[in-house]
């Protein structure tokens, strides 16, 4: 008995056929299916540009086949993202009007599901060179020349809980309780700023910052807690790497001179890179 496709398996064979794969590789990719399936999708394809195997009942639908591949190739290729993009694309390119639900409704038959975008750095193609020189500038580094790094950073921490909404269950005529509550504080009282470091022997000193940071303040912190740090575990200026991102006040004239005058080595950073560094 031959193989029956999905209507999700003959949308992506054709799919894969437009794009000169050959039947046995589409079969492949499919999985569970003989390439002979794919000759006889393929030949009812360009003698009837319909990929059905049997008729369908009721009303035809406003998107035949090739509309939608062409949906779901202008998604994959990221010229559009969203229903309405392909909705006023459909418009404007091919003179299709239909409503956004129904390009919903032919990408869900089509295995594609609707997702939050994931919120990470932009990354550049020069961002993407610099990640590369760093990853092959440091590949053969062993564990006692990072033993050597010692870590840095700024950070923000909410006192009163994160920036964003908070939630609570709560019966419809019960009265407001404390755990219903999220207290707030006026002019920035609900965080608090700090810098710290680690090294591979334990956590160094941390140093609390009132107001902003600039290159002159950040260069006194080095000064007393990093410094403290290293005389702390007894660290020798010349025997350590220290890591810092980017931040203008972190690679400001003054401040590479600081490090210059000491002798102290900086670990080569690459920009947009926080999934890098042990703090994060």
């Amino acid at each position: 008995m031959p193989h029956q496709l999905t209507r999700e398996q003959r949308a992506q064979a054709i799919i894969l056929l437009d794009e000169k794969f050959s039947s046995r590789a589409v079969a492949k990719r499919i999985g569970s299916v003989h390439h002979s399936t794919i000759l006889r999708l393929k030949k009812k394809h360009e003698e009837t540009g319909n990929i059905e195997n049997r008729p369908g009942a009721g009303r035809p639908r406003k998107l035949t086949e090739r509309d939608e591949r062409n949906c779901i190739r202008r998604l994959m290729t990221n010229e559009y993202s969203t229903a309405v993009g392909l909705q006023k694309s459909l418009n404007i390119l091919d003179n299709i009007e239909v409503c956004a639900n129904t390009i919903r409704r032919a990408l869900r038959r089509n295995g594609l599901v609707a997702r939050v975008k994931r919120k990470k750095p932009l990354l550049t193609k020069v961002h993407r060179q610099k990640r590369l020189a760093f990853a092959k500038k440091y590949q053969s580094w062993t564990v006692d020349d990072w033993n050597r790094v010692v870590w840095s950073d700024e950070s923000k921490f909410q006192i009163y809980g994160s920036d964003g909404r908070s939630y609570c269950w709560k019966r419809p005529a019960e009265s407001l309780h404390d755990r219903h509550v999220k207290p707030t504080k006026k002019f920035g009282g609900g965080s608090v700023f700090v810098w710290g470091c680690f090294t591979c022997f334990g956590t160094g000193y941390m140093c609390k910052i009132d107001g902003g940071l600039n290159a002159e303040l950040y260069r006194q912190i080095l000064s007393e807690d990093f410094l403290e740090t290293l005389e702390l575990y007894k660290l020798n200026y010349r025997d350590i790497i220290f890591q810092q991102d980017n931040d203008p006040k972190h690679t400001a004239k003054d401040t590479k001179k600081w490090f210059d005058d000491r002798n102290i080595q900086v670990l080569l950073w690459s920009t947009q890179s926080p999934d890098l560094t042990s703090l994060e």
